[in-house]
């Protein structure tokens, strides 16, 4: 992402919810959420509508290696091989999401958002996000977000949104 990259809004993170939202009624699909750096702000974001229990399965914050491995069944190995900001984790995340939290449509999303932890290799705004439909493949796509903890995690929820919509209309 551009280091002059515009700000998000709660209006836009609203307003993508309502799309995702829509969407999701639409077809009769269930939601679930597997988070890492955003710490359930994309389920907050989604459950702020009224009416979200009908296409709002469940999320999980599974922040620590042992919290993945317990509650999404990622592999110790792939953590320790990977480390927990990788592809190959995040696509892990996002099937267990699925596999263990029910629903039909799953997002996962495991980052750095600063203002620690980053390295050469990963620093601070560095970003996977992971998207499954039950029955189908995962797709994941790494981003860099500037800017300060929040800007990252807020930049992370639109796109964790963006990339369900797309999914969902394609």
């Amino acid at each position: 992402m551009h280091p002059d990259q515009e700000p998000v809004h709660d209006t836009d993170l609203h307003d993508r919810a309502r799309l995702v939202a829509d969407e999701l009624q639409r077809q009769k699909l269930m939601l679930v959420t597997a988070e890492s750096c955003t710490g359930g702000w994309i389920a907050k974001t989604l459950t702020d509508l009224p009416g979200s229990s009908a296409w709002f399965e469940c999320g999980v914050t599974a922040y620590s290696y042992e919290a993945k491995e317990a509650l999404l069944g990622v592999s110790p190995v792939t953590l320790e091989q990977c480390g927990a900001v990788s592809e190959d984790v995040v696509r892990e995340m996002v099937a267990g999401a699925l596999a263990r939290l029910g629903g039909d449509v799953a997002v996962a999303v495991t980052g750095i958002a600063g203002p620690g932890g980053g390295t050469p290799d990963k620093p601070v705004g560095t970003v996977w996000i992971g998207w499954k439909r039950r029955g189908g493949y995962a797709r994941a796509e790494l981003f860099h977000f500037a800017g300060e903890r929040e800007a990252v995690r807020r930049h992370s929820v639109v796109a964790a949104l963006d990339g369900v919509r797309r999914m969902l209309t394609s």
